[in-house]
């Protein structure tokens, strides 16, 4: 067992489809103020290491940690990039969290820092690049070029969340209506923080129906957008962790699953053929992460979770793979309010992924906001005590998964 770990702050900067106003240093420094500023006893000068993390090639600008380095008072301090496609931002956080719990020497307090200013590039040209690799892999596998590319011209991210609603619906057995109720939660609840995105206080089911398609069952005012933002999160030992915040949001658990990929769903797989619904890479990692905390009932023993949901239809199935809700259930835990801001479990108070997607930010905003919610400092802080919370990430072709569980107890039982 490593040493404790605790987050003792999480900053933002706002978030906007072009954040023209600034570059992308202007723009991560915005967070790091944002972050610190929340702790007034902990200086730049406190800070031992840091870990970045972004998709280079969505901005086209390669090795921005290098220029971001003065404005984020890294100078001739260990720093590290991780890119994992969509769970970048949970990745970051987790190597933020084990280069604390490891003990290397020196290293106690860490920030760990995500973004992505989408409107400086072109990301559908970088998932070109990713989408490239694949289609060469299945190649060589004997896959014809034909075959593979078909998948993709389904429509890149959004076509492969449409295989996946489907699959969903087809098994839940629900409706359009149950879809666009998890969205119009996301933007209420975006309207009531300041640094999000899509905020839409006033937003009805009906008028999201009334959106044109864009993959059914997906909708336009279904989907997420395009964000520019970044999120910066602050890892320090337990020993001075309670010197730094009231509260620390103490890291209890953490796992981070590469399972098979399902974009290429029953027509291409390579080794499988799988159901992009099914997700069995969130399942084990809520079952390595809650059995390092020690959660044996998740539905009774978590009081709030960020889950990782640019499509309604993710944010249904991931509370059900998570543990939160029994499966096929979700639907009508959303219709009768039990995941509201004033409910029994809620969820994605931030509004979620649904309503900001600066995408490599947007998995360390998950356990961000739920490390807040703990200290009680979110900026949509739910009127309950929150004990417990976890912060959930998605990405890859459908089959990456991160999740970080966090408490305002140190976990001293890990199996």
């Amino acid at each position: 067992m490593g040493r404790q770990v605790a987050i003792v702050s999480a900053g933002f900067s706002e978030h906007a489809s072009k954040r023209s106003d600034v570059n992308i240093v202007e723009l991560v420094s915005e967070a790091v103020k944002d972050c610190l500023k929340k702790v007034p006893n902990v200086s730049i000068n406190d800070i031992d290491a840091y870990v970045t993390g972004n998709m280079p090639g969505f901005e086209g600008a390669n090795l921005p940690e290098l220029w971001m380095t003065d404005w984020i008072g890294a100078r001739n301090k260990p720093l590290m990039r991780v890119t994992t496609g969509g769970t970048t931002g949970g990745s970051v956080g987790i190597a933020g969290y084990y280069s604390v719990t490891s003990g290397l020497p020196g290293i106690d307090t860490v920030l760990a820092v995500a973004f992505e200013q989408q409107s400086q590039g072109d990301s559908s040209v970088g998932l070109g690049n990713v989408i490239y690799g694949e289609l060469t892999a299945l190649n060589k596998l004997g896959v014809s070029l034909g075959q593979a590319g078909s998948l993709v011209s389904g429509g890149a991210a959004i076509g492969a969340a449409a295989y996946q609603a489907t699959n969903y619906m087809r098994k839940s057995k629900i409706s359009e209506e149950d879809l666009a109720r998890v969205v119009v939660q996301n933007r209420h609840n975006a309207a009531k923080t300041w640094w999000t995105h899509l905020k839409m206080p006033n937003l009805t089911i009906e008028e999201v129906l009334d959106t044109p398609y864009i993959a059914y069952p997906l909708r336009y005012g279904m989907v997420c957008p395009a964000s520019d933002g970044a999120c910066a999160v602050l890892f320090t030992i337990e020993e001075k962790a309670k010197e730094m915040c009231d509260i620390p949001a103490y890291v209890n658990g953490v796992a981070s699953i590469a399972h098979e990929t399902a974009i290429f769903g029953y027509n291409a797989s390579g080794s499988a053929q799988l159901d992009p619904s099914e997700q069995l890479g969130a399942m084990k990692s809520s079952e390595i992460a809650y059995g390092q905390a020690g959660i044996s009932f998740p539905r009774k023993e978590i009081d709030y979770a960020e889950v990782y949901s640019p499509f309604p239809n993710q944010e249904l199935m991931w509370v059900e793979k998570l543990g939160l809700f029994e499966q096929n259930s979700a639907p009508q835990m959303y219709e009768s309010g039990l995941t509201a801001l004033n409910g029994e479990l809620p969820i994605c108070c931030s509004g979620g992924v649904n309503s900001t997607n600066a995408i490599g930010a947007s998995a360390l905003e998950r356990p961000a906001v739920a490390a807040l919610q703990i200290m009680g400092k979110a900026s949509n802080q739910v009127p309950k005590t929150v004990h417990t919370a976890i912060g959930h990430g998605w990405g890859g072709a459908l089959n990456f998964c991160t999740l970080m569980v966090l408490s305002d107890e140190p976990q001293r039982k890990w199996r």
